[in-house]
């Protein structure tokens, strides 16, 4: 067997082994991270990507909507797994991407603009190119935390990493990263064009929208592409 099927079993197995001895002793399941120190795997996103081909497998379920949900179904048993599509990891099939800072989700707050830099080179997410697109861009795409709570009704929670492609304009109802230069200050939200100003609109029902009167002070930095949740 390719020495890339033989890891992609064994933490397989590790994670379910994990999982099964975890929940019987605290009868709930353990966070990504939990599981990536347990297996080895600093990467959550390498993590939830070995968990959904365990979920499509029909080892594991999950509530999507719901932190610590994760439920063993049957026993993993390495005899009887179909392998015979490659569900593989190898590092030339991941994009690493450095988390350049945060962006808030709640009101706009001032934030300078090295704050968009302020994180070291060890502040990273890998995602396995194939959760892209083909016809993505890689190279156009950037990484930021997400500081706020104004955008959970839209599943992106503070904690979170959200993978933007870079762009300058948006169509209304865009999810964007928005740059208010007059007040050098900086927001996650939806977008709407009303002519004479802009909406910004947050997905939390205990939030109003923000209007800007000057459209000419709202520059795009953003489009979200993928959220990776913090779990």
């Amino acid at each position: 067997m390719p020495r890339k099927g033989k890891y992609t079993i064994e933490r397989q197995e590790k994670i379910m082994e994990f999982l099964e001895k975890y929940q019987e002793e605290n009868l709930y399941s353990p966070s990504i991270r939990e599981i990536g120190d347990y297996i080895g795997v600093p990467s959550t996103s390498l993590v939830d990507y070995y968990i959904r081909q365990l979920i499509h497998q029909g080892y594991l379920d999950r509530d999507e909507h719901i932190s610590r949900s994760l439920r063993v179904i049957r026993p993993y048993d390495r005899t009887k797994t179909d392998h015979s599509k490659p569900i593989s990891y190898q590092r030339r099939d991941v994009v690493r991407f450095q988390v350049l800072g945060r962006i808030v989700a709640s009101a706009p707050i001032p934030v300078p603009g090295s704050d968009l830099t302020y994180y070291d080179e060890e502040s990273f997410v890998e995602i396995p190119r194939k959760m892209f697109p083909e016809t993505e861009p890689i190279d156009e795409l950037f990484v930021l935390e997400v500081s706020g709570d104004s955008m959970i009704d839209a599943m992106i929670n503070d904690g979170d990493k959200v993978i933007f492609r870079q762009a300058s304009d948006a169509q209304n109802g865009d999810m964007v990263a928005v740059w208010l230069s007059d007040n050098e200050e900086t927001t996650l939200k939806y977008y709407y064009n009303e002519g004479d100003r802009v909406r910004l609109q947050p997905a939390n029902p205990t939030m109003g929208p923000i209007y800007i009167n000057n459209p000419d002070q709202v520059h795009i930095m953003g489009k979200v592409v993928m959220v990776i949740r913090h779990l």
